[in-house]
């Protein structure tokens, strides 16, 4: 049996639990970090140096680092559908992917802690500000790229479209701002049209 270790609230520990659901991957979820603790323990440190989430454990095998995760588990399970075998398209999964990790989420993520981890009184709005337009910035790459695209890695849903998807449930949920991008939206209800989607991340941000 499949374990993931994590929080089933973590933008990581999603994609994996997403591409399972999508895969039909059997797997074990046991709650490590945040108020769950376990990752700074040492048997997990022995799991994983980082004390992150999510690692896995396949028969054995141990693997972190969320995209890493989803590779791997593509590979084994989904090879020729979310794991494109053709290496071009399957390079522009892999090419979206990374630029979520790189680019896309550095951007979000003081934005998302600064409104949905920090309490009220103790917000930065300036920050909070700089970040919105950061991050409405950086979307229209996004929407410019989806205007030519049904997907992130070309005509079909793929790997390339689950660590964005998860990010920008973040983006869709949070009260902030946000201007008209119907190529973006257009995508975003699709895959909200998808019920491993529905299951794994369309839940209220903690």
């Amino acid at each position: 049996m499949l374990i993931i270790w994590g929080r089933d609230n973590s933008v990581n520990v999603q994609k994996a639990l997403w591409f399972c659901e999508e895969a039909g991957v059997d797997y074990e979820r046991r709650d490590a970090g945040l108020h769950f603790g376990v990752v700074n323990t040492e048997p997990y440190r022995a799991l994983n140096p980082n004390g992150l989430v999510p690692t896995i454990e396949d028969d054995g095998f141990i693997l972190w680092e969320s995209n890493a995760v989803v590779r791997y588990l593509a590979s084994k399970h989904s090879k020729g559908a979310l794991y494109p075998e053709n290496l071009q398209a399957r390079a522009r999964a892999d090419q979206w992917m990374d630029w979520s990790n790189t680019t896309f989420w550095p951007t979000i993520r003081p934005l998302f802690l600064g409104l949905i981890r920090t309490e009220p009184s103790k917000r930065d709005p300036t920050l909070i500000e700089q970040q919105r337009v950061a991050t409405a910035n950086i979307c229209k790459t996004l929407d410019a790229h989806l205007s030519r695209n049904a997907f992130m890695g070309g005509d079909q849903f793929s790997i390339g479209d689950i660590p964005l998807g998860c990010s920008l449930w973040r983006w869709f949920a949070m009260p902030v701002e946000r201007a008209p991008m119907p190529n973006l939206e257009r995508w975003f209800d699709q895959l909200k049209e998808r019920p491993a989607f529905r299951k794994i991340v369309l839940h209220p941000l903690t």
